[in-house]
C-alpha cells in the first residue's frame, strides 16, 4: 500500500478498471468560494492517489477528468453530495454514476445516528481511522505526511464498505430505493450550486 502525490492531473494509466473511491477536500463548505484543493482518488488495489490543484489552476486534468466523466465507471463516494458538486463546479465534470456509504448508512444502519466514515470503518471493518487533520489547511503549498494520510484514508475503505452496504441493503430490501437517491445526487448537487442547498424545495412550507 502506498500514497502518491501528484500535482494537476493523474499519470496516465495508474486506474485499474472497476469502481473507483473518490473525495475531495477544499478551502471550506461554501462550494463556489472556497477551492477545490484536492481530489483523492483510488481503485481499490491498494495505493491513493492524491491530485493537489494549486491556486491558479485551471483544473484541466485531461486524465482525471476522463476518469470522473466516464459512464461504465462507478465513482464510491461518502457524502458523495459534497463532493460532486466541488468536482462539477471546478472540474466542469458530473461524477457518476454514483455509490454514496453516507446514504447506504442512513438506510440500512437504522439504529444509530452515527453514520460518519469514521464509525461505519470502525463498526463494519474494525480499524480505526483518524479525523484529526480534516480542518487543516488544505491550500498550503506543501501537504505534511499527516494531511496525505488522512486524505488517503478517505477513500482507502470505499471499495470495502461498498461491497458490505451492497448486502446489507439487498438483506432490508432497499437496494433500489438507494439506487434511486444516488441517480438524483447529480440534479442533488446542482440544486446545491444554484442556491438551494439549505431549502427543502420539496417542502409544503420552506
Amino acid at each position: 500500500m502506498a500514497i502518491y502525490l501528484h500535482h494537476e492531473d493523474l499519470p496516465q494509466d495508474v486506474m485499474a478498471d472497476g469502481p473507483v473511491a473518490v473525495d475531495t477536500e477544499t478551502m471550506g463548505l461554501i462550494t463556489p468560494r472556497d477551492r477545490l484543493c484536492l481530489l483523492q482518488i483510488s481503485d481499490g488495489n491498494g495505493d491513493e492517489h492524491l491530485v493537489k490543484f494549486a491556486v491558479d489552476s485551471d483544473y484541466a486534468a485531461p486524465n482525471l477528468r476522463s476518469i470522473l466523466a466516464d459512464p461504465n465507471r462507478i465513482k464510491l463516494y461518502h457524502f458523495a453530495r459534497f463532493d460532486l458538486a466541488a468536482i462539477e463546479h471546478y472540474m466542469g465534470v458530473m461524477a457518476a454514476p454514483i455509490f454514496c456509504t453516507k446514504i447506504a448508512s442512513k438506510l440500512t444502519r437504522t439504529y444509530t445516528d452515527r453514520h460518519g466514515l469514521k464509525e461505519l470503518v470502525r463498526e463494519m471493518l474494525s480499524t480505526e481511522i483518524s479525523k484529526q487533520q480534516q480542518s487543516s489547511d488544505w491550500g498550503a503549498a506543501k501537504l505534511s505526511i499527516a494531511q496525505q494520510e488522512y486524505a488517503a484514508s478517505d477513500v482507502r475503505y470505499l471499495h470495502r464498505l461498498h461491497q458490505l452496504f451492497i448486502e446489507k441493503l439487498e438483506r432490508e430490501g432497499r437496494t433500489d430505493i438507494a439506487q434511486a437517491c444516488f441517480d438524483f445526487l447529480p440534479d442533488r448537487a446542482r440544486l446545491d450550486l444554484m442556491g438551494w442547498d439549505e431549502h427543502d424545495i420539496f417542502s409544503h412550507t420552506s
